[in-house]
């Protein structure tokens, strides 16, 4: 094994005990000085702020200006790129970011999975990039609060200790690289992911155009637009949706009723994860789905035969089968033996220690059969925030200077997110009978609900979290 790699497998080893010992009540000296302000950054900032430059700022164009659509190809293909000269420093970044994002991920989709009671789809990363986008904006005391909040202890007496938000936000640019980053082996896209940040503020506010560039790296199109938030809030929602429906073609609902007519920016992450499924396509006919144990809906189907790895986990009454998107990602499909058990299964398997775990399990052929999943979902950063006792943390008293010199008030932090699995065109489900010598193909059908997860093992970070109970939910 090459050193660099024996390198990186320890750093992976050191971050894991870490995320362990981070959830004890003892305090430990976190590994992240990697991604913290070395001793020259500090200088360099202290210079700055004795000097007082000024920083340039602009006021966002009219939201009924004329915009470019989105290429999402384009932005796949700018994501790969950003991957391919790495240094070591970057892979560790992005190792350590990944273990926030798993952390902060994990940690709110069980808040939030307390209230649902349909299909609903949770994106971890674009949470921990919406909160360290803040956090680059932010100046103390809410800076402070933030990356507190993001997982990473702070000695406010040392400026060493202080999170970097441009290291954090090139490594959230790296993991989401590592999932989109096509195989050599393959000629056809498998994934496609983009992440779009509308930045809709009123007419009059400035925005801070370091702060706005600096966005870039976490999502490729950012879009800062103004419109009228006061006079007609519903109006202005109307607005927007229209706005991102016509510039990314997503066919997706933006719940943005209840706009504060005092709050001056909104903040909306939007994304799109594509996924195909070699070897899987649409039956003829739907099939019967179990929501329950005595209601059944029809519903499309995808179905194929390829070389998967399962397990099971008798003791704790599921099963898990592990289907490549590509040699670095994959989709977690984790099924309750019986459907009552979803909510303890779903405690059990969502843990950092569960994902991260290497499964020695030898790949099989397997008949999987699973619905033909197009799910939608939005939630608002704010109620989040109520629900952890933190509701003034982005509240009319946040200090976010680095956004603007105007006081702002923010309302709506709305993350919404689009999921869909894609059929495999150049595949057919095959009825042929098992020739002799084949081994026999295990049936695995999802027909009752379950959860998924999209991971990518390069920085071992869950980007997509789902449960299924309806699929004919969007959510």
């Amino acid at each position: 094994m090459a050193p660099a790699n024996v390198n990186l497998r320890a750093t992976v080893f050191c971050l894991l005990a870490w995320a362990n010992l981070a959830t004890s009540d003892r305090v430990y000296i976190h590994p992240f000085h990697f991604l913290t302000y070395n001793k020259s950054s500090c200088e360099d900032l202290e210079i700055a702020h004795e000097e007082g430059t000024p920083v340039p700022t602009f006021i966002p164009v009219p939201i009924q200006a004329k915009t470019s659509s989105v290429d999402e190809e384009a932005l796949r293909i700018q994501l790969a790129s950003a991957v391919n000269k790495l240094e070591e420093i970057d892979r560790v970044r992005a190792l350590g970011v990944g273990t926030l994002i798993n952390l902060k991920g994990l940690h709110v989709y069980t808040v939030l999975s307390k209230t649902w009671h349909k299909a609903h789809v949770f994106s971890p990363v674009a949470l921990f990039g919406t909160l360290a986008s803040f956090y680059l904006g932010a100046l103390d005391p809410t800076a402070s609060k933030l990356q507190t909040f993001l997982g990473v202890p702070l000695d406010t007496q040392s400026c060493t200790s202080r999170l970097d938000g441009h290291k954090v936000l090139s490594a959230l640019q790296t993991i989401q690289g590592f999932l989109v980053d096509q195989d050599r082996k393959y000629d056809d896209v498998q994934l496609l992911l983009s992440t779009v940040v509308g930045l809709f503020t009123a007419p009059s506010l400035s925005l801070k155009q370091p702060f706005v560039e600096g966005l870039a790296p976490f999502a490729l199109v950012t879009l800062p637009r103004s419109l009228d938030l006061s006079t007609n809030p519903d109006l202005a929602a109307e607005k927007i949706k229209r706005f991102i429906k016509a510039v990314t073609g997503w066919k997706i609902s933006i719940p943005l009723a209840g706009i504060s007519p005092d709050s001056t920016l909104l903040f909306n992450t939007f994304v799109h994860f594509q996924g195909t499924l070699k070897g899987l396509s649409l039956l003829a006919e739907p099939q019967e789905f179990w929501v329950d144990n005595t209601t059944t809906v029809s519903v499309p189907m995808l179905s194929g035969t390829g070389i998967f790895q399962h397990w099971n986990d008798a003791s704790n009454n599921f099963s898990v089968t592990r289907v490549p998107f590509s040699e670095n990602a994959c989709l977690l499909l984790i099924q309750p033996q019986d459907a009552s058990d979803l909510e303890k299964v779903e405690a059990h398997t969502l843990q950092v220690d569960f994902l991260t775990r290497k499964k020695n399990v030898a790949p099989r052929v397997i008949r999987l059969t699973m619905p033909h999943l197009v799910l939608e979902d939005s939630y608002d950063l704010q109620d989040l925030l109520t629900q952890a006792k933190l509701p003034t943390l982005l509240g009319p008293d946040a200090h976010l200077g680095k956004i603007s010199d105007t006081n702002i008030r923010v309302g709506k932090v709305l993350t919404s997110i689009l999921f869909e699995l894609k059929v495999d065109e150049g595949k057919q489900p095959s009825e042929s009978a098992q020739q002799p010598g084949e081994p026999e193909a295990l049936e695995v059908t999802l027909n009752s609900p379950f959860l998924f997860v999209v991971y990518e093992q390069q920085a071992a970070t869950a980007h997509i979290l789902g449960r299924v109970t309806n699929p004919q939910c969007r959510a």
